[in-house]
């Protein structure tokens, strides 16, 4: 079973000479297939915790391996060689481009990763569109879809490529309560039957509810609830 294995990481940042201390020697493993929330208020370190799990941001100390390597080891070489293929990402916004249709937002993934293989590509595209309930809209622009389905294409977005972890920052923050639901039953039904490993950083305990488990980050300190 693969693993994302942190330890130990602390994060601070300086500003007008006062160091904020934003991860006090968090510890925390995700496995392929399981979900997991993080809680908290704004400003305690969710973002930057799902930053650092994805090299995205590096941390002032500690360890981050999946599996037997270590992605921090020689500069992150490793976390650059490998992103693209463990990570997909989700956030409060869509970030989709607004002149790339959504079956275009979706196949850039696997341009910019130089994926040549256009027919398989293409078929996973759909599966994916399909098992979200948007396929019908694979040529459609982002200002034709409403907020829950461009949140659906970015979530597809994220998960197109078969990544190992997909990394969620506030992915219902700007729904209504209706779409909100049926995008976070949606995610934890994909990470199930796609075995990836989900973390969502999230101030809705409904949809901290729904995941395997939950850690809360409170002063730096990551605690199951």
């Amino acid at each position: 079973m693969n693993k994302l294995i942190a330890s130990g990481l602390y994060k601070s940042y300086q500003s007008g000479g006062h160091t904020s201390e934003v991860l006090s020697g968090v510890s925390i493993t995700i496995s392929e297939g399981q979900t997991i929330g993080v809680i908290g208020s704004s400003g305690s370190g969710k973002t930057t915790l799902l930053q650092i799990l994805a090299g995205l941001e590096f941390p002032d100390q500690g360890s981050i391996y999946f599996n037997e390597i270590n992605l921090l080891s020689n500069n992150s070489e490793n976390f650059n060689l490998m992103r693209k293929n463990l990570f997909g990402y989700a956030y409060q916004f869509h970030y989709l481009l607004d002149d790339l249709t959504v079956f275009e937002n979706c196949d850039l993934v696997f341009k910019i990763a130089n994926n040549k293989k256009v027919l398989e590509n293409s078929q996973q595209i759909i599966q994916i569109l399909d098992e979200l309930g948007i396929a019908e809209l694979k040529n459609k622009y982002p200002y034709m879809l409403s907020g829950g389905e461009r949140q659906r294409v970015a979530i597809a977005r994220a998960i197109v490529h078969e990544p190992e972890f997909v990394l969620m920052d506030e992915p219902t923050g700007n729904l209504d309560q209706e779409n909100a639901e049926v995008i976070q039953n949606l995610t934890i039904k994909l990470a199930k039957d796609h075995n990836i490993g989900i973390v969502v950083a999230t101030h809705d305990l409904n949809y901290a509810g729904k995941l395997d488990t939950v850690f809360r980050i409170e002063n730096g300190d990551l605690k199951p609830t």
